[in-house]
């Protein structure tokens, strides 16, 4: 298939998407907390008790093992998705940008796409992430959030600008696709942002979209997903040719959430009742973070 004339933008969650396993989780089960605090932790967020970016300071700091050792214990017990790697050729044969975006940290990130794809492949993926400040001997695993937020990292913000990044190196005429692939509460923010949501079948993203009549995509693979990418593209050169809004456009992206009324929460957002969706779709309203602040040395 020719290179698309339209610019096409994928972003894809990396835990329970790219790899059916939380990096995350398995690190702190396995060397640090212990599943049952980590299930714990899980639970404050949940109730809201304590927030998503609180709760994953104390689950980072509880790591006291230098990294490559970490990283042996994801390279035994983590598995990727078998349709990725092609899916992932696939984008790059068709000039498709393909972002990992997640709430997780980008060392680890990088290293295990390193590990499974080749450091060559992997260098093709942009990674949307918190940093991280590990110390040589293991004594600190400390994330450096990538937003002043409860989360840490606003999935949304960084997806519109990424949209921004590809209207910059789009044609004058041409308005870019972006593409959303993800599975959980932590991806619904993001996934408002989109003009085509794949959300992983039989689990929460896909389980609120139903819920509140999201238009989606369910996959079970990346297979499905480069199928159903080829027939987006397909549908939108025969019916625009490239040129003005996509045939899949999302005009909801940016009614989701409006920046200069942040009072206006939509019903559907009001009436969700777990606390960490709310916080997760709505982060400016129902968020409990407080940054502190920051007092400047004054001359006594």
């Amino acid at each position: 298939m020719a290179n698309p004339t339209r610019k096409i933008v994928c972003f894809s969650d990396f835990d329970g998407t790219i790899f059916m396993q939380d990096t995350g989780h398995v690190l702190f089960d396995n060397l640090g907390c212990g599943e049952k605090r980590r299930q714990m932790l899980d639970e404050q967020i949940k109730s809201g008790e304590r927030s998503f970016r609180e709760v994953s300071e104390e689950m980072w700091g509880s790591l006291r093992v230098p990294f490559e050792d970490g990283f042996e214990v994801m390279q035994k017990e983590l598995e990727i998705d078998q349709g990725f790697k092609e899916f992932h050729q696939f984008c790059i044969d068709n000039g498709i940008i393909f972002n990992v975006i997640s709430a997780g940290l980008k060392p680890i990130l990088r290293k295990v796409l390193d590990a499974f794809l080749g450091q060559d492949e992997s260098s093709q993926i942009g990674i949307v992430a918190n940093d991280a400040q590990i110390k040589p001997d293991g004594s600190e695993w400390k994330p450096i959030w990538r937003h002043e937020t409860e989360l840490g990292h606003d999935k949304a913000l960084s997806v519109k600008e990424g949209r921004a990044q590809a209207e910059e190196l789009s044609d004058e005429n041409e308005v870019p696709l972006i593409v959303f692939i993800g599975d959980g509460v932590s991806d619904l923010a993001a996934a408002r942002e989109a003009d085509v949501l794949f959300a992983r079948k039989g689990l929460r993203l896909e389980e609120y979209c139903i819920e509140h009549n999201i238009p989606y995509i369910g996959f079970d693979s990346f297979t499905d997903v480069k199928k159903e990418v080829e027939k987006i593209m397909k549908e939108d050169q025969e019916k625009t040719g490239g040129v003005g809004k996509p045939a899949r456009f999302n005009p909801r992206a940016n009614m989701w959430r409006r920046v200069s009324s942040k009072q206006a929460v939509p019903k559907f957002v009001a009436a969700t009742p777990s606390k960490e969706e709310k916080m997760f779709l709505w982060p400016e309203n129902f968020s409990q973070y407080q940054p502190k602040p920051v007092l400047e040395n004054m001359a006594s």
